[in-house]
């Protein structure tokens, strides 16, 4: 069996709320809050993007347990927001963790599904015992063009999962995996921001595919909602993993630790990955917690993981680095123009 052997994340400390974007365009705030069940989103610092925040989420995993880097056999990265079109940010992680350079490495894009993705990638080497550890990373610093529906979720975040087969906190049973060419989200080569077919992303693409995932995984499995303790899926918003829980059978309370759309927005390949970091925060042995990330193009990633000891004792130490909690706390709220600024829509003339 192979799991996850240590997990952080990165969230930066800056934030925008809602109703300070539906200022500046006119929208109204009550209606915009309302329909997203979103109220402020994290915006990366000016010299923050996915790759230093792959860095830093990867750092706070190897402090919740002492791994020799030599030993990281693998770095994948999952982002829609990679710094370079070409030259990958997955070297530049596992320079920055001292992995390299006895390891393979590449950028995955996917959508919101990247990281998860990766965590599927490293499984598989690690089952077949082609490396020791590998890390898995979904982060971002996403993309909404300005007054475009996305800018009041779009943020930025990350997570970082190490897998591997000795002593995991959590056993990964089944992972399954749903896809299709349904173009219900795009950006082309050279393109600043991404577009996007409105409605047809929801029916079409998040729906379909996530309940096709769920109901496979549960079919190859025998397992139904009622087995897991927790769930975890995808959060653009906060009212699409609320509405498809629902009709999938899960309760409110069972997505209600990994639910941290409200405060922190959309970090796309993080997004999933987040919500499952939370989860282990305070997840206690035996806890069954079942995943389904989503990436538009498009396709959904579902996991079946059962918690073990090793959490709560043993090498991992999970009070060594900040849970996502933690993390949202004590945001530093800015306005539009510094938002802008951050985000690179305005940049100073030298």
């Amino acid at each position: 069996m192979v799991g996850i052997i240590t997990y952080g994340v990165y969230i930066p400390r800056y934030r925008i709320k809602v109703e300070e974007i539906t200022r500046v365009w006119g929208a109204n705030a009550e209606d915009v809050i309302g329909g997203l069940g979103v109220y402020s989103k994290s915006v990366p610092d000016l010299d923050e993007d996915a790759a230093t925040i792959a860095v830093e989420a990867a750092r706070n995993a190897l402090r919740r347990r002492e791994i020799d880097p030599c030993d990281i056999g693998a770095v994948y990265v999952g982002s829609e927001s990679h710094p370079y079109a070409v030259k990958p940010t997955a070297c530049t992680v596992g320079e920055a963790i001292g992995a390299t350079p006895c390891m393979t490495a590449a950028d995955y894009e996917f959508a919101c599904k990247a990281g998860t993705a990766a965590i599927q990638t490293c499984m598989g080497l690690a089952k077949s015992q082609m490396i020791r550890y590998g890390f898995a990373i979904g982060s971002d610093v996403a993309q909404g063009a300005p007054s475009d529906a996305l800018e009041y979720t779009a943020a930025a975040g990350g997570a970082a999962f190490l897998i591997g087969r000795e002593d995991p906190i959590a056993l990964i049973h089944r992972t399954c995996s749903f896809t299709t060419d349904t173009p219900d989200f795009w950006r082309r080569e050279g393109q600043d921001y991404p577009r996007h077919g409105g409605r047809f992303t929801g029916e079409p693409g998040y729906f379909k595919h996530i309940e096709g995932a769920v109901r496979l995984i549960f079919d190859q499995s025998g397992k139904g909602p009622n087995d897991y303790d927790f769930a975890v899926f995808h959060q653009p918003n906060a009212k699409f993993p609320q509405r498809v829980a629902k009709i999938l059978g899960f309760s409110p309370d069972q997505i209600r630790p990994g639910l941290v759309v409200p405060r922190l927005g959309n970090t796309y390949s993080g997004s999933s990955m987040i919500g499952l970091a939370a989860t282990l925060d305070i997840a206690k042995a035996g806890d069954r917690i079942f995943v389904a990330s989503f990436g538009s193009g498009a396709g959904s990633d579902t996991f079946d993981i059962e918690v073990t000891d090793q959490i709560e004792g043993g090498s991992f130490r999970r009070d060594a680095a900040p849970g996502v909690e933690q993390l949202l706390k004590d945001p530093i709220y800015i306005g539009y123009a510094q938002y802008a600024r951050h985000k690179g829509k305005i940049v100073m003339q030298k």
